[in-house]
């Protein structure tokens, strides 16, 4: 089969701020050496689509940097991984308005390859997916589109499009983020009738459909246009995905994914033969734990752990936690170098010796001193000089340097 894969990552992460204050949200690190674009790419790898699309146009430098670093294809293959950001063409002056707007915009480099089939893939989700199964029930159902599809509980309905299915697959109604007063038992899963069908963000099209779908230059998101218009004019079917999948928007979704993943069995592993998970190579040391207590906890290479309690926690890439630190729920985004001389700097990369860092994440090449305490109990929700907390998670954005005996609080709200 022609397939050209297209992963969308030119949003602006807004609800995962401040991480993604200077980078692209998939750009973001995941499970301590991974990136969230790791995710599709790999999918794609596995389910053998080697033409992939990357479409880029907030704080996307990193995530150049990562993807060109890390998916290098044979040169005799046709294997690709192009990373298409938004510019000012003839054509079109404006930045991408919307995911349909950033595929219409982009779609003359897609014509050269000439695909029968175009799958469209979020930048910010875990899940691991045979997408060739998913073709072959596209082609099956005699669909123009379809669109991959999850149970969700009501209380999450609402942050997706909930949709109805006929018992053929064919949609036959959907609603972009419905209110709470639209998610009557019409649209419950037919698995489970205490959960609603949701869009997984993750499309499927003819090409020739797409095509056609994109011809009014108005209609500019996929879930909030192309597909609820699909409906009247194409055959639009619904693929059920019953595995593993979460969408990782918002920062108690990013920190609570995370965690899970520290579980014995967690619900998503990355300790796999088959269908691994890839990413960026790296020639790091292993991992040192010298007299401390780690307890569920995913330690990453080139990681220095001494006289330290880590609990329940993800540690990033090259982190040094010192004498008497105690963390927990945490998630610890790592650092890009290590610091022999600290450049002059008068706090060590890393956590001090007696910090206690509890429900957080402290994003890369944060310094934080001695004695610190970083904790939102007791705390507003807000952005401040130096953290932030959302959804009861407090964040440490990067490269921010807590002096010795800081502690949250104040009023210095931004």
């Amino acid at each position: 089969m022609n397939v050209l894969a297209v992963i969308l990552g030119g949003g602006t992460g807004s609800r995962l701020k401040p991480l993604t204050r200077n980078r692209a949200k998939p750009a973001v690190p995941l499970a301590g050496k991974y990136r969230l674009v790791d995710i599709p790419i790999s999918n794609c790898i596995n389910s053998k689509i080697f033409r992939i699309f990357l479409l880029t146009q907030y704080n996307s430098a990193s995530l150049h940097r990562h993807v060109q670093a890390t998916y290098q294809f044979d040169q005799f293959s046709e294997g690709f991984v192009h990373l298409l950001a938004a510019e000012q063409t003839p054509e079109s002056g404006d930045w991408f308005q919307g995911t349909a707007d950033a595929v219409r915009q982009t779609m003359v480099h897609f014509l050269r390859s000439k695909p029968e089939y175009v799958i469209i893939l979020a930048g910010d989700n875990l899940f691991r997916m045979d997408f060739r199964t998913l073709l072959r029930s596209h082609i099956y159902s005699a669909a123009d589109v379809t669109v991959c599809t999850t149970p969700v509980a009501a209380e999450d309905a609402t942050g997706f499009g909930i949709l109805h299915a006929r018992t053929d697959s064919v949609i036959d109604r959907f609603i972009e983020k419905p209110a709470p007063e639209e998610l009557t038992s019409e649209f419950a899963s037919p698995d489970d009738p205490q959960k609603f069908l949701a869009s997984m963000g993750i499309y499927v099209f003819n090409f020739e459909a797409l095509k056609e779908l994109l011809l009014d230059e108005i209609h500019n998101d996929f879930g909030r246009d192309i597909i609820p218009n699909a409906l009247d004019t194409h055959r639009v079917c619904s693929y059920i995905f019953n595995d593993y999948w979460k969408d990782i928007g918002t920062i108690r979704s990013f920190w609570r994914t995370n965690l899970e993943l520290c579980q014995e069995n967690p619900p998503f592993s990355f300790y796999v033969n088959d269908n691994r998970i890839f990413t960026r190579p790296r020639f790091l040391p292993p991992a040192k734990v010298i007299n401390s207590t780690l307890d569920r906890v995913i330690l990453s290479e080139g990681c220095q752990v001494y006289n330290a309690e880590i609990k329940n926690s993800v540690i990033g890439l090259r982190i040094v936690v010192r004498g008497g630190a105690k963390i927990s729920n945490s998630v610890l985004l790592g650092g890009d170098y290590f610091e022999e001389d600290f450049f002059g700097n008068a706090i060590p990369p890393g956590v001090g010796r007696n910090c206690r860092i509890e429900n957080a994440i402290i994003d890369k090449n944060c310094r934080i001193g001695n004695g610190v305490i970083i904790s939102p109990r007791g705390l507003e929700e807000g952005d401040y000089d130096l953290y932030s907390i959302h959804d009861g998670i407090i964040v440490i954005p990067r490269g921010v340097e807590l002096p010795d005996g800081w502690r949250p609080g104040g009023n210095n709200a931004l």
